[in-house]
């Protein structure tokens, strides 16, 4: 059985795979997907293979690396975004590490630009032991500095 850990409506993961330290993140309940921002999403031939390339984040985020990464394990998935509209968007699996736990989480690759969190942790993370606390905030953020 799985230890419940509770969290709250906001909070800072990292994403070992990816160099991406106290990367903020918005908890939806409302979203089956974990998503983060990116750009210059494009697949690309290499030997025969798709690989997929893409950008996190943006220049105006303090974490933004301005390097391409690139998958070849990634799939196409249907999602209805926060209008109703259905889009596709690529996505993928990688580590997170939350509350010293490291969990595999799969993201959709999304423009979050105008969004205030560059990061969305949707079902598919919180069903592996999260319990929302609305009224809380920053909870994995506050455990990370207090054990350093």
């Amino acid at each position: 059985m799985i230890k419940k850990t509770t969290i709250g409506r906001i909070d800072e993961l990292s994403l070992p795979e990816f160099g991406l330290e106290d990367l903020q993140c918005k908890i939806d309940t409302g979203a089956a997907l974990s998503s983060i921002h990116c750009q210059n999403v494009k697949v690309v031939q290499s030997n025969g293979v798709d690989e997929l390339h893409f950008k996190l984040l943006d220049k105006k985020h303090p974490n933004y690396h301005k390097k391409y990464y690139k998958t070849t394990e990634f799939r196409e998935r249907n999602i209805k975004n926060s209008f109703g509209q259905e889009q596709t968007r690529y996505s993928f699996v990688t580590t997170v590490k939350l509350f010293d736990r490291e969990i595999q989480c799969e993201f959709t690759l999304a423009d979050r630009e105008k969004m205030t969190y560059p990061c969305l942790l949707g079902r598919n993370l919180l069903r592996q032991g999260f319990i929302v606390d609305v009224r809380k905030k920053n909870l994995s953020a506050k455990h990370k500095n207090k054990n350093q």
